[in-house]
């Protein structure tokens, strides 16, 4: 059974917000994206390179989802990072997209929970969760 990996920036406080700047995710207002980068260091450039989803299939949610789609396959062919997650095979977890441009993404189908366990019980590379709050949320009450 594959491993089903969590992988957030998340405050002390339970704020989970991307690193990007304050445009990536203003929603409700949040004003303070980005604030995370003055306080970079190795060792923070070491432990968020388990973020890329390098031989991990990705699990996102649908917020997460376009916030990487409209990212990651506009940036050079040379950045590991879009290279990995461009390549990574993408499950989405929406009740409101119909169709997906970022290409190795599917819909997940039906109850997301079931169609979790059933990606888990598949052969193939770990689960990897970016981001996604309320898709951990919704598969942590379960």
């Amino acid at each position: 059974m594959r491993k089903l990996i969590v992988s957030s920036f998340t405050s002390l406080d339970g704020v989970m917000r991307a690193p990007g700047g304050p445009e990536e995710d203003p929603t409700n207002g949040f004003a303070f994206g980005g604030w995370t980068f003055s306080y970079w260091d190795d060792v923070m450039g070491h432990s968020a390179s388990g973020l890329d989803g390098k031989d991990r299939e990705l699990v996102l949610g649908r917020k997460t989802y376009e916030i990487f789609e409209a990212h990651w396959p506009y940036q050079s062919a040379d950045d590991p990072t879009a290279q990995t997650l461009n390549a990574a095979r993408k499950h989405v977890a929406s009740h409101t997209l119909k169709t997906l441009h970022w290409n190795n993404s599917t819909l997940l189908s039906g109850d997301v929970v079931a169609a979790v366990v059933a990606l888990k019980a598949l052969d193939g590379h770990d689960l990897q969760i970016i981001g996604s709050g309320n898709l951990i949320q919704t598969l942590q009450a379960a």
